[in-house]
Protein backbone atom coordinates (compact mmCIF):
# COMPACT_ATOMS: atom_id res chain seq x y z
CA UNK A 1 0.00 0.00 0.00
CA UNK A 2 1.27 3.44 -0.91
CA UNK A 3 1.95 5.91 1.87
CA UNK A 4 0.70 9.46 1.58
CA UNK A 5 2.65 11.36 -1.05
CA UNK A 6 4.54 8.32 -2.36
CA UNK A 7 4.93 7.94 -6.11
CA UNK A 8 5.52 4.73 -8.05
CA UNK A 9 8.67 4.94 -10.17
CA UNK A 10 7.32 3.64 -13.48
CA UNK A 11 10.75 3.74 -15.13
CA UNK A 12 12.13 1.23 -12.60
CA UNK A 13 9.13 -1.06 -12.84
CA UNK A 14 8.90 -0.95 -16.62
CA UNK A 15 12.64 -1.44 -16.99
CA UNK A 16 12.90 -4.45 -14.67
CA UNK A 17 9.69 -6.12 -15.79
CA UNK A 18 10.51 -5.47 -19.45
CA UNK A 19 13.99 -6.97 -19.10
CA UNK A 20 12.66 -10.14 -17.45
CA UNK A 21 9.88 -10.43 -20.03
CA UNK A 22 12.38 -10.26 -22.89
CA UNK A 23 14.58 -12.92 -21.28
CA UNK A 24 11.51 -15.05 -20.56
CA UNK A 25 10.27 -14.70 -24.13
CA UNK A 26 13.67 -15.72 -25.51
CA UNK A 27 13.68 -18.79 -23.25
CA UNK A 28 10.12 -19.73 -24.19
CA UNK A 29 10.78 -19.36 -27.93
CA UNK A 30 13.94 -21.43 -27.68
CA UNK A 31 12.34 -24.48 -26.09
CA UNK A 32 11.20 -25.74 -22.70
CA UNK A 33 11.39 -23.14 -19.93
CA UNK A 34 11.74 -25.91 -17.36
CA UNK A 35 15.32 -26.60 -18.37
CA UNK A 36 16.28 -23.16 -17.08
CA UNK A 37 15.04 -23.92 -13.56
CA UNK A 38 17.63 -25.49 -11.29
CA UNK A 39 17.39 -25.31 -7.51
CA UNK A 40 21.09 -25.98 -6.74
CA UNK A 41 22.00 -23.06 -9.01
CA UNK A 42 19.50 -20.80 -7.24
CA UNK A 43 20.88 -21.79 -3.84
CA UNK A 44 24.48 -21.18 -4.89
CA UNK A 45 23.80 -17.74 -6.39
CA UNK A 46 21.11 -16.32 -4.11
CA UNK A 47 22.21 -18.01 -0.90
CA UNK A 48 25.91 -17.54 -1.50
CA UNK A 49 25.54 -13.90 -2.54
CA UNK A 50 23.34 -13.11 0.46
CA UNK A 51 25.70 -14.60 3.03
CA UNK A 52 28.88 -13.19 1.50
CA UNK A 53 27.47 -9.67 1.28
CA UNK A 54 26.11 -10.03 4.81
CA UNK A 55 29.59 -10.95 6.03
CA UNK A 56 30.94 -7.67 4.59
CA UNK A 57 28.47 -5.48 6.46
CA UNK A 58 26.49 -5.48 9.69
CA UNK A 59 23.08 -7.12 9.99
CA UNK A 60 21.49 -3.73 10.60
CA UNK A 61 23.14 -2.23 7.49
CA UNK A 62 22.15 -5.23 5.39
CA UNK A 63 18.52 -5.07 6.53
CA UNK A 64 18.54 -1.32 5.96
CA UNK A 65 19.72 -1.83 2.38
CA UNK A 66 16.76 -4.12 1.70
CA UNK A 67 14.43 -1.46 3.10
CA UNK A 68 16.04 1.45 1.27
CA UNK A 69 15.81 -0.51 -2.00
CA UNK A 70 12.12 0.34 -1.90
CA UNK A 71 13.07 3.90 -2.89
CA UNK A 72 13.93 2.55 -6.31
CA UNK A 73 10.26 1.66 -6.76
CA UNK A 74 8.39 4.00 -4.41
CA UNK A 75 9.58 7.44 -3.39
CA UNK A 76 8.31 10.61 -1.79
CA UNK A 77 10.20 13.72 -2.78
CA UNK A 78 8.93 17.28 -3.10
CA UNK A 79 9.60 18.87 -6.47
CA UNK A 80 11.99 21.80 -6.55
CA UNK A 81 9.22 23.99 -7.97
CA UNK A 82 6.87 23.20 -5.09
CA UNK A 83 9.62 23.69 -2.51
CA UNK A 84 10.58 27.08 -3.94
CA UNK A 85 6.93 28.16 -3.86
CA UNK A 86 6.66 27.02 -0.23
CA UNK A 87 9.83 28.82 0.82
CA UNK A 88 8.68 32.03 -0.86
CA UNK A 89 5.39 31.70 0.98
CA UNK A 90 7.27 31.28 4.27
CA UNK A 91 9.42 34.29 3.41
CA UNK A 92 6.29 36.41 2.99
CA UNK A 93 4.93 35.16 6.33
CA UNK A 94 8.22 35.92 8.10
CA UNK A 95 8.45 39.36 6.50
CA UNK A 96 4.98 40.29 7.75
CA UNK A 97 5.06 38.74 11.21
CA UNK A 98 8.70 37.94 11.96
CA UNK A 99 10.33 34.53 12.31
CA UNK A 100 8.01 33.57 15.19
CA UNK A 101 5.11 33.72 12.73
CA UNK A 102 6.55 30.61 11.08
CA UNK A 103 5.39 28.62 14.09
CA UNK A 104 1.84 28.63 12.75
CA UNK A 105 2.90 27.23 9.36
CA UNK A 106 2.54 23.51 8.68
CA UNK A 107 4.94 21.76 6.30
CA UNK A 108 5.11 18.12 5.19
CA UNK A 109 8.85 18.01 4.56
CA UNK A 110 10.64 16.89 7.74
CA UNK A 111 13.94 18.56 6.78
CA UNK A 112 12.20 21.90 6.18
CA UNK A 113 10.26 21.50 9.41
CA UNK A 114 13.48 20.96 11.38
CA UNK A 115 15.04 24.04 9.80
CA UNK A 116 12.00 26.17 10.61
CA UNK A 117 12.24 25.15 14.26
CA UNK A 118 15.85 26.33 14.34
CA UNK A 119 14.79 29.70 12.95
CA UNK A 120 11.89 30.01 15.38
CA UNK A 121 14.18 29.19 18.31
CA UNK A 122 16.43 32.09 17.31
CA UNK A 123 19.65 30.21 16.58
CA UNK A 124 22.50 32.00 14.80
CA UNK A 125 22.77 31.51 11.04
CA UNK A 126 25.97 29.49 11.43
CA UNK A 127 24.25 27.15 13.89
CA UNK A 128 21.33 26.73 11.51
CA UNK A 129 23.65 26.06 8.60
CA UNK A 130 25.90 23.60 10.44
CA UNK A 131 22.98 21.69 11.97
CA UNK A 132 21.17 21.28 8.68
CA UNK A 133 24.37 20.44 6.80
CA UNK A 134 25.08 17.73 9.38
CA UNK A 135 21.58 16.28 8.89
CA UNK A 136 22.12 16.44 5.14
CA UNK A 137 25.44 14.61 5.44
CA UNK A 138 23.92 11.90 7.64
CA UNK A 139 21.10 11.35 5.15
CA UNK A 140 23.63 11.07 2.30
CA UNK A 141 25.67 8.61 4.36
CA UNK A 142 22.67 6.34 4.89
CA UNK A 143 21.93 6.37 1.18
CA UNK A 144 25.57 5.63 0.35
CA UNK A 145 25.57 2.53 2.55
CA UNK A 146 22.47 1.25 0.76
CA UNK A 147 24.14 1.84 -2.60
CA UNK A 148 27.36 0.14 -1.48
CA UNK A 149 25.52 -3.01 -0.41
CA UNK A 150 23.66 -3.32 -3.71
CA UNK A 151 26.87 -2.67 -5.62
CA UNK A 152 28.45 -5.50 -3.64
CA UNK A 153 25.53 -7.75 -4.58
CA UNK A 154 26.25 -6.90 -8.22
CA UNK A 155 29.94 -7.73 -7.71
CA UNK A 156 29.45 -10.97 -5.77
CA UNK A 157 26.61 -12.53 -7.79
CA UNK A 158 28.67 -13.17 -10.96
CA UNK A 159 31.49 -14.54 -8.80
CA UNK A 160 29.06 -16.98 -7.16
CA UNK A 161 27.88 -17.90 -10.63
CA UNK A 162 31.47 -18.72 -11.57
CA UNK A 163 31.89 -20.78 -8.40
CA UNK A 164 28.72 -22.69 -9.30
CA UNK A 165 30.10 -23.24 -12.79
CA UNK A 166 33.29 -24.73 -11.36
CA UNK A 167 31.28 -26.96 -9.01
CA UNK A 168 29.21 -28.20 -11.91
CA UNK A 169 32.28 -28.88 -14.05
CA UNK A 170 33.99 -30.78 -11.24
CA UNK A 171 30.87 -32.91 -10.73
CA UNK A 172 30.63 -33.54 -14.45
CA UNK A 173 34.28 -34.53 -14.86
CA UNK A 174 34.20 -36.71 -11.77
CA UNK A 175 31.27 -38.70 -13.15
CA UNK A 176 32.12 -39.03 -16.82
CA UNK A 177 31.51 -42.76 -16.54
CA UNK A 178 27.85 -42.08 -15.62
CA UNK A 179 26.13 -40.39 -18.59
CA UNK A 180 23.01 -39.64 -16.53
CA UNK A 181 24.95 -37.36 -14.17
CA UNK A 182 26.54 -35.28 -16.92
CA UNK A 183 23.37 -33.38 -17.82
CA UNK A 184 22.44 -32.15 -14.29
CA UNK A 185 26.05 -31.23 -13.52
CA UNK A 186 26.33 -29.29 -16.76
CA UNK A 187 23.05 -27.52 -15.97
CA UNK A 188 24.45 -26.33 -12.65
CA UNK A 189 27.64 -25.25 -14.41
CA UNK A 190 25.83 -23.07 -16.95
CA UNK A 191 22.76 -21.89 -15.02
CA UNK A 192 24.69 -20.49 -12.07
CA UNK A 193 26.56 -18.20 -14.46
CA UNK A 194 23.24 -17.16 -16.01
CA UNK A 195 21.60 -16.54 -12.62
CA UNK A 196 24.59 -14.59 -11.34
CA UNK A 197 24.64 -12.35 -14.39
CA UNK A 198 20.89 -11.75 -14.21
CA UNK A 199 20.97 -10.90 -10.51
CA UNK A 200 23.86 -8.50 -10.98
CA UNK A 201 22.85 -6.73 -14.19
CA UNK A 202 19.05 -6.91 -14.09
CA UNK A 203 18.40 -6.34 -10.38
CA UNK A 204 21.31 -5.17 -8.22
CA UNK A 205 22.97 -2.59 -10.47
CA UNK A 206 19.70 -0.93 -11.57
CA UNK A 207 18.65 -0.61 -7.92
CA UNK A 208 22.06 0.79 -6.91
CA UNK A 209 22.01 3.32 -9.75
CA UNK A 210 18.45 4.41 -8.98
CA UNK A 211 19.32 4.84 -5.28
CA UNK A 212 22.26 7.03 -6.33
CA UNK A 213 19.88 9.13 -8.43
CA UNK A 214 17.41 9.46 -5.55
CA UNK A 215 20.20 10.41 -3.14
CA UNK A 216 21.38 13.14 -5.49
CA UNK A 217 17.86 14.52 -5.88
CA UNK A 218 17.29 14.58 -2.13
CA UNK A 219 20.65 16.20 -1.44
CA UNK A 220 19.94 18.92 -4.01
CA UNK A 221 16.51 19.59 -2.51
CA UNK A 222 17.99 19.83 0.97
CA UNK A 223 20.61 22.29 -0.31
CA UNK A 224 17.78 24.38 -1.76
CA UNK A 225 15.98 24.32 1.59
CA UNK A 226 19.11 25.39 3.49
CA UNK A 227 19.68 28.33 1.16
CA UNK A 228 16.03 29.35 1.38
CA UNK A 229 15.88 29.21 5.17
CA UNK A 230 19.07 31.19 5.60
CA UNK A 231 17.75 33.82 3.20
CA UNK A 232 14.50 34.00 5.18
CA UNK A 233 16.46 34.36 8.40
CA UNK A 234 18.49 37.18 6.83
CA UNK A 235 15.27 38.99 5.98
CA UNK A 236 15.79 39.04 2.23
CA UNK A 237 13.00 40.11 -0.11
CA UNK A 238 10.81 37.10 -1.08
CA UNK A 239 11.17 37.96 -4.76
CA UNK A 240 14.96 37.97 -4.40
CA UNK A 241 14.75 34.63 -2.59
CA UNK A 242 12.65 33.21 -5.40
CA UNK A 243 15.13 34.32 -8.03
CA UNK A 244 18.03 32.91 -6.04
CA UNK A 245 16.37 29.53 -5.48
CA UNK A 246 15.30 29.22 -9.08
CA UNK A 247 18.99 28.77 -9.90
CA UNK A 248 18.33 25.18 -8.82
CA UNK A 249 15.91 24.79 -11.73
CA UNK A 250 16.72 24.24 -15.41
CA UNK A 251 17.02 27.58 -17.16
CA UNK A 252 13.79 27.13 -19.09
CA UNK A 253 11.74 26.74 -15.88
CA UNK A 254 12.99 29.89 -14.16
CA UNK A 255 10.18 32.42 -13.84
CA UNK A 256 12.06 35.17 -12.03
CA UNK A 257 15.60 36.43 -12.51
CA UNK A 258 17.54 37.11 -9.33
CA UNK A 259 17.90 40.81 -8.59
Amino acid sequence: MLKTGEIVDLATLIGLIGAFLIIGAAIALGGSAGMFADMPSVLIVLGGTTFIVLSKFGVKQFAGALKIAGKAFLFKLDSADDMIAKLVELANVARRGGLLALESQEVSNSFLDEGMKLLIDGHDPEVVRSTLQKDRAMTSSRHEWGQKIWIQVADVAPAMGMIGTLIGLVQMLANMDDPKSIGPAMAVALLTTLYGSMLANMVAMPIADKLKLRAGEESTLQGLIIDGLLAIQAGQNPRVIQGMLERYLPEGKRAVEAA
